[in-house]
């Protein structure tokens, strides 16, 4: 049961810090409101799973319809 916590663990935080790269990532082309966006979206995303790549999804679906 341990090991089943851990994964979970990990996969929470490793959605986390991606969110947090993309946000990065969007600072260093000069799209601030992404980045803020998905910076946000990591920090809640630390507390409601998933939402950070919810987040980054519908911002990339956006972009791709806009």
């Amino acid at each position: 049961m341990a090991a089943t916590q851990d994964r979970s663990k990990l996969l929470k935080n490793a959605g986390v810090v991606t969110t947090a790269i993309d946000g990065i990532m969007e600072f260093s082309k000069g799209r601030r409101k992404s980045g803020l966006l998905l910076l946000g979206a990591a920090a809640v995303s630390s507390r409601i799973p998933g939402f950070g790549t919810a987040a980054s999804v519908l911002l990339r679906a956006y972009r791709r319809l806009r």
